[in-house]
């Protein structure tokens, strides 16, 4: 094995790292939002539980024909 060889596999480590750590502090940063009472009380005059449960049948469709 090559020195170039291992440092690529170091730097793709690495992206890899950055990648799901930036996805993790998107999600507890929406956790975070969410959980603040006021903006429930916006999104819920919003009505977004109503987009969520119509969207659900298409979801459903989505996940069935893709493990065809």
């Amino acid at each position: 094995m090559e020195f170039s060889e291992v440092t690529n596999q170091s730097g793709t480590d690495k992206d890899t790292l950055y990648m799901l750590s930036g996805a993790a502090l998107i999600l507890f940063g929406t956790g975070l939002i969410l959980s603040n009472p006021i903006v429930r009380r916006y999104l819920g005059q919003l009505g977004v539980g109503s987009l969520v449960s119509a969207a659900l049948p298409d979801v459903d469709r989505y996940l069935k024909l893709r493990n065809m």
